[in-house]
C-alpha cells in the first residue's frame, strides 16, 4: 500500500483521487461570522489567490453573512440550494470553502452538489504538498496532511457495502479496510514524528553552531515581499514570486551592514492568518531560525488594505512559536504600491511609529532600516572586563575575533582585557580560570552548569 498526499491508502483513491486542484474548475465560498468577519470589500480575495496559487481555474463566487454556522452543512439551505445551481451552470470541479468544515459538513455538501467539496486548511496543505522541495519540508507537509485527514477517513468509506446486519464477524469491507487504513495512519504518523524530532534537533545544533553570529530573521504575511528584500539585502538570488507561499524552505544568507560588520540573514515560510494548527507545529523545525535569531524583522505588505490584520496574524503564530518576546523591528514594505500613497503612509507611520517604511522593489528606505537593524543589534552589546590565563591561548584569540578590545593589561600570568561584545557572549567566554565581570554591575558573570569547557567555544 503506497503512501500520497493527502490521502493516504490506495484502497480509497478511486473515491477521490487526490484534494489537488491544479488545472480544475473551481467555486469559491466564503462565509463571513461574528468572529471571523472579511478583512476587505473583496470577501474571496485572499482564498481566491491560494486557488490559483494551487493552479486552479475559478469560474464562480459565493458569499454569505451569518451569526452561526448551519451544523450540516455550513452555510443554510437557500445558500446551497444556489450552490448547486451555481455547480451545474459552471460545470465546477471544485468547491472550495474560506472556513474550516468538519468532516461530516464535507459529506453532506458533496452529496448535495454532486462534486468534490475542500475546506481553506485542506487547499493550504495542498499547495504545501507541491511546494516541498527539500526532505525536511516534505516529512513536515506528510504529517501535517495526515494529522488532518485521519479523523475524516470514516466518510470516505460511507459508499462501500456493508454485510449482513451488524455485530461481530459481519462487518462490510468497508468498515474492515477503515480499521486497516487507521492504523497506517496512525503507524506513519509516529514514522514520522520520530523522523521529525531527529530532524529538530539536528536543526537546532545547526543553529546554535551560530550562536556567536548576529542573526536576524525575516519573518510576515505570505507575499510580503520577504524574499525580494532578502535578495535586495544580500545580493542574494532567492526565488522571488507574486503568488502566495513561493517560499517554503528556510534561506540564509549573509548581510554585510556598511561599518558594522555581517549578520546572517534568514528568510522563513510566510504565515497566514487561520494557518493550520498542524502545519505550525509540524514546521516548528523550519521555522527554528525565526525562534533563535537575536532579532526579527516583520515584513508586512503596506499596500494590503487588510495590513493590520496581516500584523494581528503574524504576532499570533510568533506567539505560538514562542517568538513574540524576542527584538522585532515592523517593516513597512511595498510603500511604492500604496494607492495614496503619502497619506495610508502617514496614517500607518501614526499606528506604527517606531516601523521603518522601505520598499523593496525601488530601495527607497533601505538605509533606514539598516540604521535600525544596527541599532538594535548594538543594544544588545555590553563592555566587560575579563581576566583570562595567558595559557588560554584559543580564548584570547576567540576574543580578539568577536570582541572590541580596549585595553589589555598582562600581569603575571593573567590577561586582563577592557572589551566590548554581544551579551550572549558573555557566559561562552566564562570557564575554567576566566572570570568575565560587567563594568557597570561589576557582578561576575557565572558560567552555566556544567561548565562550558573551553574548546566548546570555538568555531
Amino acid at each position: 500500500m503506497t503512501f500520497r498526499s493527502p490521502f493516504i491508502s490506495t484502497s480509497f483513491e478511486n473515491d477521490r483521487e487526490s484534494t489537488s486542484v491544479r488545472q480544475e474548475k473551481a467555486i469559491l465560498v466564503s462565509v463571513a461570522l461574528p468572529d471571523r468577519p472579511w478583512l476587505s470589500d473583496d470577501p474571496c480575495d485572499e482564498i481566491r489567490g491560494l486557488a490559483e496559487s494551487a493552479g486552479a481555474k475559478i469560474v464562480g463566487e459565493l458569499t454569505q453573512k451569518k451569526h452561526d454556522v448551519n451544523p450540516g452543512t455550513y452555510i443554510g439551505k437557500g445558500k446551497l440550494d444556489e450552490l448547486h445551481q451555481l455547480v451545474e451552470a459552471t460545470e465546477a470541479d471544485v468547491i472550495i470553502f474560506d472556513n474550516d468544515l468538519s468532516p461530516g459538513q464535507v459529506k453532506n455538501l458533496e452529496k448535495a452538489t454532486s462534486i468534490k467539496v475542500i475546506d481553506r486548511s485542506e487547499l493550504i496543505l495542498d499547495i504545501f504538498a507541491t511546494r516541498a522541495r527539500t526532505v525536511e519540508s516534505r516529512l513536515q507537509v506528510e504529517l501535517a496532511q495526515l494529522e488532518y485527514s485521519l479523523p475524516r477517513l470514516k466518510q470516505m468509506w460511507t459508499h462501500l457495502s456493508r454485510l449482513g446486519g451488524g455485530g461481530i464477524g459481519t462487518r462490510g469491507p468497508g468498515e474492515t479496510q477503515l480499521e486497516e487504513d487507521r492504523r497506517i495512519v496512525g503507524g506513519r504518523i509516529r514514522d514520522l514524528k520520530n523522523k521529525l524530532v531527529e530532524v529538530q534537533a539536528r536543526k537546532e545544533r545547526e543553529v546554535a553552531s551560530r550562536r556567536e553570529e548576529h542573526t536576524v530573521s525575516l519573518v510576515g504575511y505570505t507575499n510580503a515581499g520577504k524574499s525580494r528584500l532578502m535578495n535586495v539585502l544580500t545580493k542574494s538570488d532567492v526565488l522571488v514570486k507574486n503568488q502566495l507561499f513561493s517560499t517554503l524552505d528556510t534561506r540564509t544568507r549573509q548581510w554585510r551592514l556598511k561599518d558594522w560588520g555581517k549578520v546572517l540573514l534568514s528568510d522563513t515560510v510566510g504565515f497566514i492568518r487561520n494557518l493550520p494548527h498542524h502545519l505550525v507545529a509540524s514546521f516548528k523545525a523550519t521555522l527554528e531560525e525565526a525562534r533563535q535569531a537575536k532579532l526579527l524583522l516583520h515584513v508586512v505588505d503596506a499596500s494590503n488594505p487588510a495590513v493590520e490584520e496581516h500584523i494581528s496574524a503574524v504576532n499570533k503564530v510568533l506567539k505560538e512559536l514562542g517568538c513574540d518576546k524576542k527584538a522585532m523591528i515592523l517593516v513597512l514594505n511595498k510603500i511604492d504600491a500604496m494607492p495614496n500613497n503619502r497619506d495610508d503612509l502617514i496614517f500607518l507611520k501614526n499606528m506604527y511609529p517606531k516601523a521603518i517604511a522601505i520598499s523593496g522593489l525601488t530601495g527607497e528606505g533601505l538605509d533606514d532600516l539598516t540604521d535600525a537593524v544596527i541599532e538594535a543589534l548594538t543594544m544588545d552589546f555590553v563592555d566587560a572586563e575579563v581576566t583570562c590565563p595567558q595559557s588560554q591561548g584559543k580564548v584570547l584569540s576567540y576574543l580578539n575575533t568577536h570582541a572590541d578590545i580596549y585595553r589589555q593589561e598582562f600581569k603575571e600570568d593573567q590577561v586582563l582585557m577592557l572589551l566590548r561584545l554581544p551579551r550572549h557572549l558573555l557566559y561562552h567566554i566564562a570557564g575554567e580560570g576566566v572570570v568575565v565581570k560587567e563594568v557597570e554591575a561589576r557582578k561576575p558573570v557565572s558560567a552555566p552548569q556544567p561548565e562550558v569547557e573551553t574548546n566548546e567555544i570555538l568555531p
